[in-house]
């Protein structure tokens, strides 16, 4: 016996109950606790030189799946607030936000929906970069890239 949840949402979080009668046993009942997440998080650190390309990858261990047919959004962690760098929705041309001076001229979002950053500075070192990717209303993944420059 078993229960098949199609388009689960965060609604259905709860605890479901299977009850069924048995002969000459009586009433069994088991219980589960499902807890649906909203949103995925992954965190990784990046390398890079000093005044080389850096190139973050949106979803690292998401090879499989075509992101191009999903919202996405790259943010950057700056003095303690997120600011958005670009969007993506699909079939449509990126969106640059022109609001972060630290990076109004120098991101680009790669064919792979990676995001590129070029020179990288001094500035960049510590920095977060995120990506979000909207699968659903409530389903967003996201991935966490902190930045470590280095100087030749």
């Amino acid at each position: 016996w078993s229960l098949h949840l199609k388009n689960v949402t965060v609604s259905l979080s709860g605890q479901y109950e299977c009850t069924f009668a048995t002969y000459p046993y009586g009433t069994k009942a088991a219980k589960i606790q499902l807890i649906v997440k909203a949103e995925e998080e992954r965190h990784y650190l990046k390398k890079v030189w000093l005044n080389e390309t850096l190139e973050i990858p949106c979803l690292e261990d998401t090879t499989s799946e075509n992101l191009s047919t999903y919202p996405l959004k790259w943010l950057v962690v700056e003095n303690g607030r997120k600011e958005e760098l670009v969007t993506k929705e699909p079939s449509c041309p990126a969106v640059y936000r022109n609001s972060s001076v630290l990076y109004r001229q120098r991101v680009l979002l790669a064919f792979s929906n990676a995001l590129k950053v070029f020179p990288t500075k001094i500035t960049d070192d510590g920095r977060v970069f995120s990506c979000h990717v909207l699968y659903h209303p409530e389903r967003v993944q996201k991935s966490s890239t902190t930045v470590r420059v280095f100087g030749k």
